[in-house]
């Protein structure tokens, strides 16, 4: 088995694992899927483009990662209140005054951080190397690659090679001259 088929089993294991992880209530609110090769080619563009609009050097060498990844994972929260009785976990005083605000529900951004966490682990324990991006969820939001309103988004690329490229984290200058 090759390096990119090995990543392909992986990126499936890691899907596997996101969709099974804890729920609050139950309420499956996580969309997760690999981004296909057009859709990584579009992210990295969308991010390079976000770098340069809000002078934020990190989203471009992120924008480098996602060139040098040949599976990425997206993974969302879609919004939907949770309606646990007295929770008012959100800051606001229930459900009811939570959508009156036009607030989230805290929960929805916790189960993120579940399927997150479970995708993250399933690609450690395959030896694959990976980083969860904050940067690549802003950009497919952007680009609506999740066909439905999400509040949150996060990206998991992944990559087999000799050297890890998501650990050298330093940052790019904008605007070269």
């Amino acid at each position: 088995m090759s390096e990119t088929e090995a990543l392909k089993l992986v990126a499936d294991l890691i899907c596997l694992a996101a969709r099974t992880a804890p729920k609050t209530c139950g309420i499956d609110q996580i969309l997760v899927r690999p981004a296909t090769e057009d859709e990584r080619r579009r992210l990295g563009e969308e991010m390079a483009r976000i770098a340069q609009e809000r002078q934020l050097a990190f989203f471009l060498r992120d924008s480098a990662n996602i060139a040098q990844s040949p599976q990425v994972i997206l993974l969302a929260a879609k919004g939907r209140r949770c309606g646990l009785k007295g929770c008012n976990y959100c800051g606001f005083a229930g459900c009811a005054a939570n959508e009156a605000a036009g607030g989230t529900c805290a929960f929805n951004h916790l189960d993120l951080g579940i399927a997150a966490s479970s995708a993250a682990a399933v690609a450690g324990l395959h030896h694959a190397d990976c980083r969860l991006m904050y940067s690549v969820g802003v950009a497919a939001q952007r680009l609506d690659l999740f066909g439905e309103a999400v509040i949150s988004a996060l990206g998991l690329p992944l990559s087999a090679t000799g050297k890890n490229p998501f650990f050298d984290r330093t940052m790019p200058e904008l605007n070269k001259k």
